[in-house]
């Protein structure tokens, strides 16, 4: 038997089929561009999502072979949603995660019943991206996709429906639309009394893991499974990839190396000591019951792909890269051009804007210290360097709200960078448990359909089946000294900066919806 995970992101739809020991048996992708019609918005036809899904399915349907899917799950981002109509069909396009156009909304919501308050309810600081502003955008400058709009659909409660089963939503992805309760796991009355808004409107919340029903003969034809295959109740990306390093009870903690960086910690209730409230940490459900995750994340991966792509557009320095056959050798050769102690440059990784913990979407990257016999190896070791600074300073918030701790667990994009890891560990002085599987959204996916199935009788039993780790990153004392005091000088250009980036406050800002 085997299990098939979906993990859709904003950008593109992957899938693993796993065996029930953890092995990949096949896995697929497929991309998709947003629209970007205006500044600040961000849309998508939601057809794209379910087009994807279908896909990549029947793309995996051959891996199976005679390893027949014992059951699928279904995770994705937060906070886009999809406007429907009583028939399930969208009354308009899919208003994405990184769409900003409803700030005005989300200061009005702050204002109306306090921003300290939301946090203390929903574990989220208020912001533009969540779901609930987007909404009530819409109410006030497109009423009539307002009104035609039986109910705003998360991504995968919109793929449950395209499925012919219930539009349920797990509590990690219910707590990213701004209305969510986290310490009593259902809609805030009182968020959604203060928005004017239904809860009918919205998803169905559940427990991750809930089986949503089983595929008709339709819906198994389209993804390329048998009929009667039990669809399982996914969660949010960053708390799947969470179970999928094995970061399920108090005191772990993951770190995903992605375009964004994220680090999520794991504790028995949620964080939201004043601390927590500070650093504009997220403190939210977690996929596995009982538990709850707090969220810090700044962007990462981005700066080096920018850097790479850089270089190829323009052949590399006397065109070197041209030697290399795809993004894994050139990086692996820029870090052989690395110097082999610090860099001598700061670089702030900012090219989309900070986050925690002042999250400011206009601030822009930087690097200081270049000289005329600066060259990519330099250039590329001191953005890695950037990336571990950040780290360091993200780990110390995270620690202040939930607890020090020791190790991260680490999947994701980054941890292909032997150099990236090494200064990782050094700069914030904590190990690193790279895991074997690097696609852990879908493992985690995967190992929440093995237990709804009957496959592994709990969580933990899951993870200690599938979850391996690769190597072991010990933390470099005599590389960390190297940086001792370029950690201590971070901060200061940071602060130094600041006010040549600083936001403008967008027009019309502070209208009530």
């Amino acid at each position: 038997m085997s299990l098939l995970a979906f993990d859709i992101g904003s950008s593109c739809c992957k899938a693993a089929l796993f065996s029930v020991t953890g092995e990949i048996l096949g896995q697929g992708v497929r991309s998709y561009v947003p629209d970007f019609p205006r500044p600040s918005f961000v849309e998508m036809d939601p057809k794209k999502f379910w087009d994807a899904v279908c896909q990549v399915s029947r793309a995996l349907a051959d891996a199976a072979g005679r390893d027949a899917v014992e059951a699928l799950s279904i995770s994705s981002h937060a906070e886009s949603f999809v406007p429907v109509s009583a028939s399930e069909a969208p009354v308009g396009p899919a208003i994405l995660n990184i769409d900003n156009r409803a700030s005005a909304e989300a200061e009005w919501l702050g204002r109306e019943l306090g921003k300290r308050r939301l946090f203390d309810v929903t574990g989220l600081v208020v912001h533009p991206m969540f779901s609930i502003p987007k909404i009530l955008w819409l109410r006030k400058h497109q009423p009539d996709v307002f009104s035609a709009a039986s109910r705003f659909l998360n991504v995968t409660a919109y793929v449950l429906r395209r499925l012919g089963l219930p539009p349920y939503v797990d509590y990690s992805l219910a707590s990213r639309f701004l209305a969510f309760d986290v310490h009593r796991r259902h809609w805030s009355e009182e968020i959604l009394s203060a928005a004017g808004l239904a809860a009918d409107r919205l998803p169905i919340p559940v427990p991750a893991g809930t089986i949503a029903g089983k595929l008709g003969a339709e819906a198994a034809s389209q993804l390329g499974v048998a009929t009667g295959t039990p669809v399982v109740v996914g969660g949010h990306d960053q708390a799947c990839g969470a179970l999928g390093v094995g970061v399920i009870s108090p005191g772990l903690v993951a770190d995903s190396m992605g375009t964004y960086e994220c680090i999520t910690a794991v504790s028995d209730q949620p964080k939201l000591g004043d601390e927590a409230f500070a650093s504009a940490l997220n403190s939210y459900c977690h996929v596995v019951p009982g538990m709850y995750l707090t969220l810090a994340y700044f962007p990462s991966g981005i700066m080096v792909k920018w850097f790479h792509d850089l270089l190829l557009q323009n052949g590399g320095r006397g065109g070197e890269t041209k030697a290399a056959s795809g993004p894994v050798e050139v990086y692996a050769w820029l870090e052989s051009r690395s110097p082999k102690g610090p860099s001598g440059l700061y670089v702030m990784p900012h090219l989309i804007g900070t986050c925690n913990p002042d999250f400011n979407p206009r601030a822009r990257a930087a690097v200081i210290g270049l000289s005329a016999d600066s060259d990519s190896g330099q250039i590329y070791k001191g953005i890695l360097e950037g990336v571990a600074c950040e780290l360091a300073q993200i780990s110390e918030l995270v620690a202040k709200a939930v607890g020090d701790f020791r190790d991260f667990h680490v999947a994701g994009g980054g941890s292909h960078s032997p150099l990236g890891l090494k200064l990782r560990a050094a700069l914030t002085g904590r190990r690193l448990h790279v895991m074997q599987c690097q696609e852990a959204v879908c493992l985690g996916t995967a190992i929440l359909a093995g237990v709804a199935a009957g496959v592994y009788p709990s969580v933990p039993a899951g993870v200690e089946q599938v979850v391996r780790e690769g190597a072991v990153i010990e933390p470099d004392l005599q590389l960390a000294a190297a940086y001792a005091e370029y950690v201590k000088q971070y901060p200061l250009l940071y602060c130094a900066i600041t006010k040549i980036r600083e936001p403008r406050k967008p027009s019309g800002e502070g209208e009530s919806p």
